[in-house]
């Protein structure tokens, strides 16, 4: 029998009595639906599933995206993002270092994704642990002069100046990447579409520039606005065991996530809610 249980007051609920790799009813999936919506993740723990069923699971909230490089997809799966420190014949597995930092899932696309399912395949004795945060709670805790500053604001997501931010060791940038990373005008707060909730969009450690604004300005708030929305009362600390999955609200940015060392196995799909997946 499906269980909801809260995570913490802020964020996140623990769905319990429910099998990824079985079928799932409309009832039931309305229920984890209406609680992802709430508290913009969910949990669920002891799964075992295969790539497809993790896929099949993912459309029910929407269509899925594929955006991230090929050479880290599943094969077989392009849907599927590996993310690995591990390695077969010599060669890297999956993406060995992404997401260790808060950022939101393609934050850098026109259209981003409304959520992404990560599942841990393997997952070391201590470490790997990953923080959730709810941006709709911070948002919503803001102080009211904050919230007419910000509101209506919009901020650009740039890949080319994240890099020094997100991958220090990495070489600069080179013409080529910045040919195809165009930069990206985001909304500064984004209103949920199905909920009307308002979630902070800042995910991230990049003190991106908003427009209009002096970059002095800019640089202070967007930085200030990523400290308070990542105090501990808005995070969730997630610590893995193999089988674990996770789905969190991504697209309209209302959880941002940040991923610690010592990741072994996991897959990732992300999908939009341009439609939602019948049973």
């Amino acid at each position: 029998m499906l269980s909801l249980r809260p995570i913490t007051e802020m964020i996140g609920t623990e769905v319990s009595g429910i099998d990824l790799a079985g079928p799932i009813s409309a009832r039931d999936f309305d229920r984890m639906y209406a609680a992802w919506l709430d508290t913009t993740i969910l949990l669920f723990r002891r799964q075992s599933i295969t790539p497809q069923q993790q896929i099949d699971f993912s459309r029910r909230f929407g269509e899925l995206l594929v955006y991230t490089r090929s050479e880290n997809a599943l094969p077989g799966h392009p849907e599927v993002l590996v993310l690995s420190n591990l390695a077969r014949d010599g060669k890297p597995m999956g993406s060995p270092a992404s997401g260790r930092y808060w950022h939101t899932d393609g934050h850098y696309l026109k259209c981003p994704p409304a959520a992404s399912l990560l599942y841990g395949a393997e997952v070391p004795p201590s470490g790997g642990d990953t923080w959730f945060a709810n941006m709709q709670a911070a948002y919503e805790a803001l102080a009211a002069e904050t919230k007419v500053r910000i509101d209506g604001r919009q901020i650009i997501i740039s890949r080319v100046k994240s890099r020094p931010y997100n991958y220090p060791n990495k070489p600069a940038v080179t013409p080529e990447e910045r040919a195809a990373w165009p930069d990206m005008p985001q909304p500064l707060v984004r209103t949920h579409p199905k909920t009307g909730r308002k979630a902070l969009y800042v995910g991230g450690n990049v003190p991106w520039n908003v427009v209009g604004m002096a970059e002095t300005e800019s640089d202070a708030l967007i930085t200030d606005l990523q400290a308070f929305a990542t105090q501990p009362r808005f995070v969730y600390v997630h610590r893995w065991q193999a089988g674990d999955a996770s789905c969190g609200t991504t697209a309209v940015r209302c959880t941002a996530q940040v991923a610690c060392g010592s990741c072994r196995s996991a897959t990732l799909t992300s999908g939009s809610t341009r439609r939602r997946m019948p049973t």
